[in-house]
């Protein structure tokens, strides 16, 4: 459960994911706000580059209106550990952390959620197309995902909740 010590904002976590589509791979940025488990952006894309890792990035920017500050944390992943992308980050303000090398564990709340995503999306077939994938994403994502799941790390309550 959320203590009284701990706020929104300040730590985020990120990876990518592919999502198979009958018309080619797409690809699945999300940003993760770990204080709440709140996905405050995601971002699909055609190729695995830092298209996405960027786009998600501005979009939790700019929709939470992030201050400068955060923590930024994602896995050794070549979007990430670009210089592009390490721009990104100085330009937003984030303080940038990697997973260590050999531990799968410190980004262990954005592995789960990535886990839930594809079984809670039924992950047996590929989308019919890209756009099959970006809605069916999208309504896993804001509606189910941020505002009906609950999570035993939150007390039961949804992220959204949560924030509230």
């Amino acid at each position: 459960m959320v203590g009284p010590d701990e706020a929104t904002n300040r730590v985020l976590v990120s990876d990518i994911t592919y999502m198979p589509a009958r018309q080619g791979w797409r690809y699945l940025a999300t940003v993760m706000d770990l204080c709440t488990r709140r996905i405050k952006g995601w971002s699909l894309g055609n190729t695995m580059r830092i298209g996405p890792a960027a786009a998600a990035l501005d979009q939790a920017v700019f929709r939470e209106r992030l201050a400068p500050g955060f923590l930024f944390h994602s896995d050794r992943g070549s979007q990430y550990a670009s210089e592009q992308f390490r721009d990104l980050l100085c330009r937003h303000g984030a303080a940038p952390s990697m997973r260590a090398k050999g531990n799968c564990y410190d980004n262990a709340a954005m592995e789960s959620f990535r886990a839930t995503l594809k079984s809670g999306m039924g992950m047996n077939e590929p989308f019919e197309t890209q756009e099959d994938a970006r809605l069916g994403i999208f309504d896993y994502i804001e509606v189910f995902c941020n505002r009906q799941r609950l999570h035993s790390a939150l007390g039961y309550r949804s992220p959204l909740d949560c924030e509230r």
